[in-house]
């Protein structure tokens, strides 16, 4: 007898019970992640309020945090939660945010990569946003302190600790210095 695995969908996803986990959905594959560390979350924290900060002031659309569920593909559904994350406020119908998950590819997505995070887990994530239409995908990597820009072209590229990403049009205007980010500035 071949036993089969259920395939769950993004509804289903919603209506898992809060049992202090964190879960991608990927083609139909509950995957669990564990909770973010300090430096993780602080990183995290630290670029969304400066994002946040620019979007708002010059009404560019919506800044999302962490455990914001986008429905990149569906049948089988895959659900992904970036780190953080922008869209762009035209593709928000009446600049308001759907109550479940967001049913297309976030603008922009922020992955910090964790030490429990594979390269192929890495890899597979920047894969599903571009496929689904996101226009820029950045991760960030505390241990080497490197952040690479990932764009649908298969252009990457990397910056290191003393240079400054640039979100180009995607979220124009938006600079951020990764000697800030990475908590150099007052090391100098």
């Amino acid at each position: 007898m071949v036993q089969q695995k259920t395939r769950l969908t993004a509804d289903d996803l919603l209506k898992l019970p809060d049992d202090d986990h964190r879960y991608d959905l990927v083609e139909g594959e509950l995957r669990r992640k564990a909770p973010a560390g300090g430096e993780h979350g602080g990183l995290a924290a630290d670029f969304c309020a400066d994002l946040i900060s620019q979007v708002r002031e010059h009404r560019l659309g919506r800044v999302f945090a962490a455990e914001t569920g986008f429905r990149l593909h569906a049948d089988p559904d895959t659900v992904r939660a970036p780190d953080v994350s922008f869209v762009r406020r035209e593709r928000l119908a009446g600049g308001k945010a759907p109550v479940g998950f967001l049913p297309f590819a976030p603008d922009l997505a922020v992955e910090v990569v964790c030490p429990a995070d594979t390269a192929e887990e890495v890899q597979e994530k920047i894969r599903d946003y571009l496929e689904a239409g996101t226009r820029m995908v950045v991760t960030v990597y505390p241990r080497i302190k490197t952040l690479a820009v990932h764009l649908p072209s298969g252009e990457i590229r990397t910056l290191g600790a003393a240079d400054t990403f640039d979100a180009g049009d995607v979220v124009p205007g938006f600079r951020y210095s990764l000697a800030d980010l990475f908590g150099l500035a007052e090391e100098a």
